[in-house]
């Protein structure tokens, strides 16, 4: 392979990490707190609002149904609204983010959700406000769970990053199609097949290793 097309895999790859944490990050900022809503506006939950935690329920089932290479195209005018154009690196962060916001928020509510129930009535024997409790005992207690979660999240986007490339998004998947595919050159599918490998491995290894860290502080605690 020569020296050019190494620099090709190195700035697609590049722009795939920039793609992935990026939607990663801002889907979190969004997933969060929608999850933690959904997980305690339930009948007689801390934040009791059943109408609204259905209709969310209904948007974010809604979304995380809809096939990805479906949602791309679907929400096109939206990606040009919010960055301009609906080709390259930083518009397919739009769809990316729009597909994983959905998927955390699930993550964050069943993470939740598993927190023992004795707790939350410990909390509020004690007094506890209804945020104190979600700061102090839900997010900490569920913690492992919700990074197990975001690795999973992130090892989802690594594969939708990739799909993405299929439609001008750039990124390991438009290198694969545009050199590997079209000019066929498999040696450079080979490559892009294999650097994704590799991304997969290295988010999980990580990311598991995080919840084990994690989980043992709080077990400590």
């Amino acid at each position: 392979m020569s020296p050019e097309l190494v620099k090709l895999i190195l700035a697609a790859t590049a722009e795939t990490l920039y793609m992935v944490a990026a939607a990663g990050l801002i889907g979190t900022l969004i997933g969060l707190p929608l999850g933690i809503f959904l997980a305690t506006s339930g009948k007689g939950e801390l934040y009791q609002a059943v109408p609204v935690n259905r209709v969310l329920g209904i948007v974010v089932n809604a979304t995380r149904s809809t096939p990805f290479i479906i949602l791309v195209v679907a929400i096109i005018p939206f990606t040009r609204l919010i960055a301009g154009t609906s080709i390259g690196t930083s518009a397919a962060i739009v769809p990316l983010t729009v597909a994983a916001a959905p998927f955390i928020a699930r993550i964050i509510e069943a993470a939740i959700r598993e927190v023992d129930q004795g707790l939350i009535e410990a909390s509020k024997a004690m007094g506890a406000s209804s945020l104190q409790i979600v700061l102090k005992v839900l997010l900490p207690e569920a913690l492992p769970a919700i990074v197990l979660g975001l690795t999973l999240t992130a090892v989802s986007l690594i594969g939708y990053s990739a799909m993405v490339g299929a439609v001008g998004g750039g990124g390991l998947g438009d290198l694969g199609i545009r050199f590997g595919y079209q000019r066929f050159m498999p040696e450079v599918m080979a490559a892009v097949v294999v650097v994704l490998i590799v991304l997969v491995q290295a988010v999980q290894t990580i990311g598991e290793a995080i919840a084990r860290k994690v989980n043992k502080r709080i077990r400590r605690g």
